[in-house]
């Protein structure tokens, strides 16, 4: 008897990024994200490839689809018969110069997964010559925003690396790490009440128009990105401020773009910022597939980031106050509500309606790259980060992550919004506030 296609699910978070990108859906705003994983030799493509068929005895969701079964059913991944499915693509690179890299990294992140008919996730590797790379090996995996987040992408990524170091030894029905997280365990109606007190919430972020860089920007190009590895000049620490907290971060963020609001004549109303909370246990890796976060909107306006310690610790509170008033905890249960309304209705339960900007930048900290130095298929990894595409409003987010002692930035825009002078300034004053010194 023939294996039935299998329906694999949709997270309330996965479908809340979905909608958010369904307000492009006719412009070529990508939902891409690329992961980049530096290793100290050139990565052996050919193992990243048997690892990846591997994956699929235990991991359908490389090889799935988005499916709606009918007009008003579910929006799910589905999955064929094992025999029927195909590893993502792995395709090989040599870049000549830096420049060709960066090329190469933006046409990553431009050229859109179609979900419905592509692998939602695909992998290049990169090497050069040493004047470029150092020898260096260079892994880049794409995938769909609303597959996976940031966590999840690192620990495919080391599920792949197991797979690989155990060969053809793996048999059997043994056990495998969980891909996914277990249910809600909490009754619907328990979930309806969190739900309808997240939707409340919600229409508060409207009372006042949100304001972006691209607002009244008519036409906007591609995605671009800049990344650079810092250190800091003092390894003690600076113990009058906390600088690996996010609070302290998002106001250096937040005054970095105050000046490019003061040169552009925006008003000085409040930003709205979606904070990104990691719902995994502490300290657990937990599953892969799925973004297993909730949000939590910040508000302050471009004046206050004048101070930003103040800033900081005013945002600490607000951070405080959303944990004890339960706002996160809703804001998880609410979104898992939106499977049961279409793609076009999605985007009346977020911040702003339907037609408003739902933040005024991007801002996250990923925080430790979870991805060990052990063999990464030949090489060992030296350094890793993640490079999303950012919608055209609000047109630029800024990224923090570690690996070892080292801190990478990421700056992502949207030509038209800002521009490599613009960028340049916004890593200026991060980098000064952090005590950072470059490092590449």
């Amino acid at each position: 008897m023939k294996e039935p296609t299998r329906r694999l699910p949709l997270r309330g978070a996965d479908l809340a990024l979905f909608a958010m990108y369904y307000r492009y859906v006719r412009t070529p705003a990508s939902h891409n994200t690329v992961t980049v994983v530096e290793c100290d030799r050139p990565i052996a493509a050919e193992r990243l490839r048997r690892a990846l068929d591997r994956l699929l005895e235990v991991c359908p969701w490389p090889a799935s689809r988005l499916r709606r079964a009918l007009p008003w059913g579910a929006l799910h991944w589905a999955a064929g018969p094992r025999e029927t499915l195909t590893p993502p693509s792995v395709r090989h690179l040599s870049v000549s110069s830096s420049e060709a890299f960066q090329e190469a990294l933006e046409a990553e992140l431009n050229s859109t997964i179609d979900p419905w008919h592509d692998s939602p996730l695909r992998f290049l590797v990169v090497d050069g010559p040493h004047e470029v790379t150092g020898n260096h090996g260079l892994l880049v995996m794409t995938w769909f925003h609303s597959l996976m987040d940031p966590r999840g992408a690192e620990n495919l990524l080391k599920h792949l690396a197991d797979l690989d170091a155990e060969g053809d030894e793996r048999q059997g029905e043994e056990p495998f790490p969980a891909f996914i997280g277990g249910r809600d365990p909490r009754t619907l109606g328990e979930r309806a009440r969190l739900g309808r007190q997240n939707l409340a919430y919600m229409r508060t972020l409207a009372t006042t128009p949100t304001v972006s860089l691209g607002t009244g920007v008519a036409a906007f190009g591609r995605a671009r990105y800049w990344q650079g590895t810092f250190g800091d000049q003092d390894p003690i620490g600076n113990g009058k401020r906390a600088t690996r907290d996010i609070c302290w971060r998002l106001a250096l963020v937040g005054k970095a773009l105050g000046a490019l609001w003061e040169r552009r004549r925006l008003p000085d109303i409040p930003y709205v910022v979606p904070i990104s909370i990691d719902l995994r246990p502490k300290g657990d890796a937990g599953p892969v597939i799925g973004n297993w976060l909730a949000f939590h909107f910040v508000r302050f306006t471009p004046s206050e980031t004048a101070d930003v310690l103040g800033l900081a610790k005013s945002l600490r509170r607000q951070m405080t106050e959303a944990i004890r008033d339960g706002q996160l905890d809703a804001n998880a249960a609410g979104m898992e509500f939106l499977k049961y309304r279409p793609l076009w209705m999605m985007a009346r339960a977020l911040p702003g309606g339907p037609n408003a900007e739902m933040c005024s930048f991007n801002c996250a900290d990923t925080m430790d790259f979870a991805l060990p130095t052990d063999a990464l298929f030949g090489g060992r990894v030296v350094n890793g980060y993640h490079v999303p595409a950012i919608l055209p409003r609000p047109g630029v987010g800024v990224f923090f992550n570690r690996y070892g002692a080292s801190s990478n930035l990421v700056v992502s825009w949207i030509e038209g919004v800002v521009n490599d002078d613009d960028v340049a300034q916004i890593v200026e004053v991060v980098r000064e506030g952090m005590g950072w010194a470059k490092l590449s």
